[in-house]
């Protein structure tokens, strides 16, 4: 397994949609879970909580998280929050990578403009109860996928997705490539060539029509 700097490094070159498309079975979190914060990159390994309309047991994963991590948060997709600024404040001063929440947040007053990134699927101000514990760091369910501790959660303006850490670094080496395939049509359209001088359009096109297996790809 490589390691979390080498995964950092290799993801800064890419984006989500990169990892997608290098990787089709790649798990892709709902994309009703949104940015609520100021920044949408995220790139860490997750910690895990598993609550339910009680928030208690992200105070204990925050307080237990390291450096880097990211917290997910498995609430059900229930509309009560269950984290708001004081979390985010303390993610922050722990250095943490990330909050990805299915289920609600608050305080967007300060969360919009706070360099932590923060994700969930509702905002509403009706905070949840502190009277049970979390299920800490066993694999949960988080925007309909599974997440597991250690996994790598990288996120931007695209969603988010989910890797595994034994995998993480062969699949980014992937998306780099894809990267620089798609730099090179960018030149190309950029001096004014069209999709189709790009793309097996026809081949493609015909291939389908015969009832054939075909792919689009590029022809650079």
């Amino acid at each position: 397994m490589s390691g979390l700097a080498e995964i950092r490094e290799l993801a800064g070159r890419v984006d989500t949609s990169a990892i997608c498309d290098a990787a089709r079975d790649t798990r892709v979190m709902s994309a009703t879970l949104r940015c609520r914060s100021r920044n949408p990159m995220i790139c860490g390994s997750a910690v895990t909580v598993r609550c339910r309309d009680d928030f208690f047991g992200v105070v204990q994963v925050i307080e237990a998280a390291a450096p880097g991590q990211v917290v997910v948060v498995d609430g059900g997709g229930r509309p009560t929050a269950l984290a708001g600024e004081l979390f985010a404040r303390a993610a922050l001063a722990r250095g943490l990578a990330g909050i990805v929440v299915d289920g609600g947040y608050r305080d967007l007053a300060f969360v919009a403009s706070c360099d932590l990134p923060i994700y969930s699927r509702h905002v509403t101000p009706m905070a949840g109860t502190t009277a049970r514990l979390g299920v800490l760091n066993e694999p949960v369910t988080c925007g309909g996928v599974c997440v597991a501790p250690g996994d790598i959660v990288i996120a931007d303006l695209d969603g988010i997705v989910v890797l595994d850490p034994a995998t993480a670094a062969t699949c980014l080496i992937a998306a780099a490539q894809v990267k620089a395939t798609e730099a090179r049509v960018v030149a190309r359209l950029d001096r004014g060539d069209t999709l189709h001088d790009c793309l097996n359009v026809d081949e493609h096109a015909q291939r389908l029509a015969r009832g054939e297996p075909s792919s689009l790809r590029f022809t650079l």
